[in-house]
């Protein structure tokens, strides 16, 4: 079983936030994008590791190959998963991958998104790809950095 202590929806991927609060606060010593663009992008890879921290590994899989090899990781990585959508975390639960909480960190606002939390926007789509999630048992919160209160899920539903 993966030692998964953070699944995180952030557009942003690995970033300042990511690396420098949410990993330690949670422990986090392997950061891993699961994200198909991103899988074979290496100048975004390259950008990503330069601000991971400096005691964390990074992995950038496709969604697949996260679903296939996770089961494989060792007790001894915490793993801290970033996705850039709720598809993309659905698509992981849907394949087996043991996810027990999403923190909803960022969506971008763009075209049919609408703003219902002080960093995330979401659209139809969005929305129902939650209420999939917590019909899948899935723990959702909205939160930007661990220092702050997790803001009201009831947002999403609006």
């Amino acid at each position: 079983m993966p030692n998964i202590v953070l699944t995180r929806i952030d557009n942003r991927l690995i970033h300042g936030q990511v690396a420098t609060q949410w990993c330690g606060s949670v422990g986090a010593n392997l950061l891993l994008v699961a994200n198909d663009a991103v899988s074979t992008d290496k100048l975004r890879q390259g950008l990503m590791n330069m601000a991971a921290p400096g005691y964390a590994q990074t992995r950038y899989f496709s969604i697949d190959k996260t679903i296939q090899i996770i089961g494989k990781a060792s007790p001894k990585q915490m793993i801290a998963i970033i996705c850039e959508t709720p598809q993309d975390v659905l698509r992981l639960v849907e394949g087996g991958v043991p996810i027990k909480k999403v923190n909803i960190g960022n969506m971008h606002m763009s075209e049919g998104k609408r703003q219902v939390a002080t960093s995330v926007a979401v659209d139809d789509d969005d929305v129902a790809t939650f209420k999939k999630l917590q019909d899948m048992g899935v723990e959702l919160e909205i939160r930007r950095v661990p220092q702050y209160a997790a803001e009201d899920l009831d947002k999403l539903w609006k």
